[in-house]
């Protein structure tokens, strides 16, 4: 069973402290150094299990991070703390970027990554509820992860708890219509406790988002579902944390993530093979060099 590393618990708290502390263009700095560390990481758990969807991961690692390092009430020593806002990884085929956030925070050892996949691990490829603490809900197939945060919501206002929910989606996985059914359901609850995060990078397995079933415009439609929308750049990690920490309004709020699958690697970014291809020794080491910058 997975348990919380006092230590890099304790790096987290600090973190986040410095950041409170810190100017938007200190916190810029600190959180883009801090997303390309899990970068790395995740680079070298996918090389050594020979599997994974390293595009993804890369494309939603500035998110992670700044809800981690920046945003959520949680706390790794405590993971089922009642109050702790929730988070949900709808995409769950990225749980890679989730596990090297969560290790990072302290919710386990940075160690087990190297499990990742492996026999009997407790991090497969897609994120496990009852394996791997601060995991809300098992995800994987698409089209879940909105649903399930809705009745999150929905469950925090009826207990008259403060805590929020946040979800992350894919934007291929918008062409599922459960998410569609949760979007309307929230908006006419007026859930004002659910952030939607849609990982904007415009690829999904084997083509352009576009090409397979049409998105845009995509703030027109959260809106007519009775949302409100914010789409900014989804690797602007000042403008991802005053979205975030921006007052609640009377509807729940999408915010569409402008970003860029295999983001920060040269020879991987907006490369659509890039969705579950695995990079050889020696793309991981140019890789590697290219997030140190």
């Amino acid at each position: 069973m997975l348990v919380a590393d006092p230590t890099a618990a304790a790096a987290w708290h600090r973190f986040r402290q410095e950041l409170t502390e810190a100017a938007p263009e200190q916190r810029r700095e600190m959180l883009r150094r801090r997303a390309n560390q899990s970068r790395t990481t995740d680079l070298e758990m996918v090389g050594r299990a020979k599997l994974g969807h390293v595009g993804g991961d890369m494309s939603v690692l500035d998110i992670l991070t700044t809800l981690y390092f920046g945003v959520l009430r949680v706390d790794p020593e405590k993971p089922d703390w009642p109050d702790r806002d929730r988070f949900v990884l709808s995409k769950g085929h990225t749980a890679g970027a989730l596990y090297t956030t969560l290790a990072a925070a302290g919710f386990f050892a940075g160690a087990e990554l190297e499990t990742f996949a492996g026999p009997h691990s407790a991090l497969n490829g897609h994120p496990n509820r009852v394996k791997v603490p601060g995991v809300e809900t098992n995800t994987g197939p698409l089209g879940h992860g909105l649903p399930v945060s809705v009745g999150m919501a929905v469950a925090a206002k009826l207990s008259g708890s403060a805590r929020h929910v946040y979800t992350v989606l894919g934007d291929g996985e918008l062409q599922e219509g459960s998410n569609w059914e949760a979007a309307m359901t929230a908006g006419h609850r007026h859930l004002t406790n659910l952030t939607a995060v849609v990982d904007r990078n415009r690829l999904q397995q084997g083509a352009r988002t576009e090409a397979t079933n049409t998105l845009d415009p995509l703030d027109d439609k959260f809106r007519a579902f009775g949302w409100d929308v914010v789409e900014l750049d989804g690797h602007d990690h000042v403008a991802l944390l005053d979205a975030f920490r921006a007052p609640p309004g009377e509807r729940p709020l999408a915010v569409i993530a402008n970003t860029t699958k295999g983001r920060g690697i040269s020879f991987m970014e907006d490369r659509v093979e890039w969705h579950h291809k695995v990079p050889s020794a020696e793309q991981i080491a140019l890789a590697t060099a290219e997030l140190a910058r």
